[in-house]
């Protein structure tokens, strides 16, 4: 009887994680299933396993982990950091990194940022998972764990999806589903690249808005335009007045369009747009123009980007 019961517990079914594109836990293993290694580990124990570099959950020393080159996220707020580093000094550090063997130390793949904060709280370990990546499954783990926090500015998030298309070969399409976006989303964000540097700076330091960069990719001025937006706090839709009056108002490519558009159409647009960078999904808005009620509809393409609409609406924490 304790056989049949002992082995109908091995049988039972794991159920499958469901999250943001192909998920952290199917790039790096179900890191809940490993066991943290024991205090009592001594320095021949930590020896041997920094040389076999075995997969699991460990303590590691601050000054043996290295931060990652490639990494996507580039800015980190320091207030931000001290606030978490007060955190830590408090209970310790709470979620593990996780890391690969380079070298005689270890790389960062995901949680730079609580690596420096530990830092700032002087502390000398951290939980860390260790795995056994290459180089491009660092960088897609990178990605996929800024982009579920929303940590990456969308000039950072462009970067990122150029330097896995350039150095591996990734077409939008397989971004797309590496991340649990829309392929327009992946193509739109990749395009902020052409605007110039000091465009892109201010987008990356928040001053302006995807939706502000967007508007200034077609602008013949796009440098004027963006400091006059940061200057005077103008809107998305005030951008693209300015850009259509630069191109030339009546001489832009579909003239009978934008003089037949109302106001409410183009605000109506201009949402679906704002939504639309938002979730990385299609969004479509439908209005009566009479009452004001109408219906919004969110196309997903499958079941993991379903649950991440219900996550953004539910402001469940990804």
């Amino acid at each position: 009887m304790a056989e049949e019961e002992t082995l109908d517990k091995k049988q039972k079914p794991v159920k499958k994680p469901t999250g943001l594109g192909r998920g952290l836990n199917s790039l790096f293993g179900e890191i809940q299933r490993e066991e943290p290694i024991s205090h009592e580990s001594t320095e021949q124990d930590v020896d041997s396993i920094e040389t076999e570099a075995l997969d699991g959950l460990r303590s590691i020393a601050i000054s043996s982990i290295r931060p990652n080159p490639d990494q996507p996220r580039q800015h980190f707020d320091n207030e931000a950091l001290d606030e978490l580093a007060d955190s830590m000094k408090q209970r310790g550090v709470i979620q593990p990194i996780v890391v690969r063997p380079h070298g005689k130390n270890y790389q960062i793949v995901a949680g730079e940022r609580r690596w420096r904060a530990a830092q700032r709280a002087r502390l000398h370990h951290v939980p860390a998972i260790v795995r056994q990546l290459n180089d491009e499954e660092t960088l897609e783990i990178a990605i996929v764990e800024n982009v579920q926090r929303r940590d990456l500015n969308a000039i950072e998030e462009a970067e990122a999806y150029v330097k896995l298309s350039q150095d591996f070969g990734h077409s939008q399409a397989k971004l797309a589903e590496l991340v649990g976006k829309s392929r327009s989303h992946v193509a739109n964000i990749m395009r902020l690249l052409d605007l110039p540097g000091p465009v892109q700076d201010l987008v990356g330091k928040d001053k302006l808005s995807m939706g502000h960069a967007r508007a200034l990719i077609n602008a013949p001025n796009p440098e004027e335009l963006s400091k006059q937006a940061v200057k005077q706090g103008l809107s998305v839709r005030d951008i693209e007045k300015l850009v259509r009056k630069a191109l030339g108002g009546s001489k832009t490519k579909k003239p009978s369009f934008a003089s037949n558009v109302s106001e409410t159409d183009a605000d109506i647009r201009a949402v679906e747009s704002h939504l639309g960078d938002l979730l990385g999904l299609k969004v479509k808005i439908q209005s009566s123009g009479t009452t004001g009620a109408g219906a919004m509809t969110i196309e997903y393409g499958n079941l993991d980007q379903l649950d991440l609409i219900c996550q953004r609406l539910t402001g469940e924490k990804i």
